[in-house]
């Protein structure tokens, strides 16, 4: 499926990034964090498909369900008490709602950053980043890329073992522990290898050296700039909205905060807006490309 946001410059790819991360990790208003969970869940769907169910069903929902119960077992702050552990400990209200805020927040977070892995590559880091600190900038984009490398090769590495009968699932436990000696012994040599490839490739291409350019294909347009003024617009007011309290919520000692008042409403809508902004972008986008498909 076609990312149009993805196409945007890198840097108002990070800017926007930089907002909804930031907000969705301080910003504790339930309102917001219901808007943050879902647009989260909505973009990563658009951009990874079934991978983010699988995502939510192996990794988000069970990691929720564990800190909602945990919460209210550790935590008992809160005046509204509804009954007493064995243990003579209270259970709160406000500690369940703590709980259930926190499991959101949390899964929030992990969507936006799979989002974020999916739009900002390394290319795009080492773009950003690569003039102002090129040896951190270095380090991320090639540890972004040696994960999905590294897995692609122990695959290829545990399938010709298989193939030879030495895989971690053949023969005795010894046997088995040997093989998977072995695969990590290959996989060790390989990193080496490529680590030592690497260093010579960007030797060959000056790396490091004074004066040296570096070929961009990202350039800055007319659509990037309103996207860029939207993006800081909405970000901007919502954070202001957060800072001056407008939508402060408080879990204790008891639970209480501002959820239907007009500016309370209003910086809802941005936030909701903000956070669709990626989806917005490529629903637009496939539209206008239909309309051209049916003009033709």
């Amino acid at each position: 499926m076609t990312d149009a946001f993805s196409k945007l410059h890198p840097t108002v790819n990070f800017i926007f990034f930089a907002f909804v991360l930031v907000l969705s990790m301080f910003v504790m208003n339930p309102v917001c964090l219901a808007l943050s969970l879902v647009c989260a869940f909505v973009n990563a769907v658009y951009l990874n498909g079934i991978k983010t169910v699988k995502l939510c069903l192996k990794f988000i929902m069970p990691m929720m369900l564990l800190i909602i119960l945990i919460n209210p077992v550790f935590n008992h702050q809160g005046v509204t008490i509804l009954t007493y552990f064995p243990w003579d400990n209270p259970l709160t209200l406000e500690s369940i709602i703590y709980g259930i805020a926190s499991a959101a927040l949390l899964s929030s977070v992990v969507l936006w950053f799979s989002v974020f892995n999916s739009v900002i590559t390394s290319d795009k880091l080492v773009y950003l980043f690569g003039r102002i600190i090129p040896s951190l900038s270095l380090v991320l984009s090639m540890s972004l890329r040696f994960v999905p490398k590294f897995s692609a090769q122990f695959k290829n590495v545990r399938n010709a073992q298989r193939c030879i009968g030495r895989d971690i699932s053949d023969g005795s436990v010894i046997n088995r522990i040997k093989n998977g000696i072995r695969i990590i012994s290959i996989m060790l040599s390989w990193s080496m290898e490529n680590a030592i490839e690497t260093a010579d490739s960007m030797k060959s291409r000056g790396f490091g050296l004074k004066g040296r350019t570096a070929y961009s294909i990202y350039r800055f347009d007319r659509r990037d700039l309103i996207v860029l003024i939207i993006v800081a617009l909405l970000g901007v007011t919502v954070s202001v909205s957060a800072i001056t309290g407008v939508i402060d919520f408080n879990y204790y000692p008891s639970i209480k905060g501002n959820l239907t008042d007009v500016l309370s409403f209003v910086t809802f809508f941005l936030y909701g807006i903000l956070m669709l902004i990626p989806t917005i972008i490529n629903v637009w986008e496939g539209i206008k490309w239909k309309r051209l498909r049916s003009a033709i």
